[in-house]
């Protein structure tokens, strides 16, 4: 063992030791590609770390794997909905004739060993703590068992927390926001006061301004008709019931009713009519699950590519083009659901940083909408 485990090989486990372990690295799997271990964090300046074990024989070379790279690097920012990439390639057998200050796609070093590290100023700005993480006291088999177990222990607790996080859970609340609509619906029809709770609790600026700020609620439980409710219900139980399976029920709870909240200010700040329904709030959990996607975009990317942002977008130009829906609601919700989503976080992802700027960005967003909405004299 001791005997296979060249200065390359070394190198190559200490450093998927530490980006993996240390840096929260991911690795991804790519079809067709050799002699090249591809690392992931989103969350980190180089989002991509290619690791190449492959010789590079010269210039030639070189700018082939650089244009090779590019293209595999643009379809991962597609997947992932990044607008730029920071890529760093460390090279591990390169050739005389291969001149890494020739490359301008993607920041490159050459390591034989950790000493290596010395040449690269620019790595120690980004990893400050890459030499003395490289530095072990075991030798040989030892070594190879410690890292290997490390890797795999980091992997297993990775893979856990995704399994936590997207494992299916029963989504009582939705269930209950359901069933509150339709006995709100059926019961007011029944007892011949439809049209009384339309008056008494419809989202409605001025009888909110001189007081009835229940309404700014109140209105979300409430349908025009069988098909407002039934449209509703069923966008409900498909997006809220993933949502609180991923966010858990008390952050759901929170950003559904927020998004209601917000939904109604824009509406009464921008529009003159009544309005009821529930799809400002199931705009926001729409908000919710962007942002929610963003940072599982790994998971959620293609999903988010193809279902969830077309979505978005044709139900806001079909409330563009329909003078009888309340799109500014929708537009409401939608900020309301991801500013939320933002300032709650996101579980194994948001840092602390994140949710400060998170509230405070809620909170001055809905103090200017109460008083555009409410409290600015007309």
């Amino acid at each position: 063992m001791e005997e296979s485990l060249n200065s390359k090989d070394l190198i190559i486990m200490k450093l998927l030791h530490y980006f993996i372990t240390e840096r929260n690295y991911n690795p991804i799997l790519l079809q067709g590609i050799e002699n090249e271990i591809w690392l992931e964090n989103m969350d980190d300046e180089y989002k991509i770390i290619r690791i190449v074990s492959g010789h590079i024989h010269n210039d030639e070379q070189l700018n082939f794997d650089s244009f090779k790279t590019g293209r595999i690097v643009k379809k991962i920012k597609k997947k992932t909905f990044s607008l730029h990439m920071n890529v760093l390639t460390i090279y591990t057998d390169l050739g005389d004739n291969a001149h890494l200050d020739h490359v301008r796609t993607m920041d490159c070093i050459y390591l034989n060993d950790e000493q290596d590290l010395k040449n690269y100023s620019f790595i120690e700005k980004v990893f400050p703590d890459i030499k003395n993480k490289l530095k072990f006291t075991e030798n040989g088999l030892q070594l190879f068992i410690k890292i290997t177990n490390d890797i795999n222990s980091k992997n297993k607790s990775e893979a856990e927390k995704a399994e936590e996080v997207f494992r299916k859970k029963k989504p009582i609340v939705t269930w209950t926001l359901i069933i509150l609509y339709a006995l709100i619906f059926f019961g007011t029809n029944l007892m011949n006061v439809y049209e009384d709770s339309l008056d008494w609790f419809c989202v409605y600026g001025p009888l909110i301004r001189v007081g009835e700020y229940y309404r700014l609620l109140t209105g979300t439980f409430l349908h025009g008709d069988i098909f407002h409710l039934a449209f509703n219900c069923y966008s409900l139980y498909i997006v809220g019931s993933q949502m609180e399976s991923f966010l858990g029920k008390t952050k759901f709870t929170i950003i559904y009713f927020f998004s209601a909240l917000l939904g109604s200010l824009f509406s009464i700040t921008f529009n003159q009519y009544a309005s009821i329904g529930a799809s400002g709030a199931i705009f926001g959990l729409l908000g919710s699950m962007l942002y929610f996607g963003y940072h599982y975009r790994v998971y959620l990317g293609n999903v988010l590519k193809s279902q969830i942002i077309p979505l978005i977008i044709i139900n806001l130009l079909w409330g563009f083009l329909n003078t009888g829906v309340d799109n500014l609601a929708h537009i409401g919700g939608l900020i309301g659901g991801a500013l939320m989503t933002v300032a709650l976080g996101v579980k194994y992802k948001s840092t602390t940083f994140e949710k400060i700027n998170g509230w405070i960005v809620t909170v001055i967003l809905t103090g200017f909408m109460i008083y555009m909405g409410i409290f600015l004299p007309r």
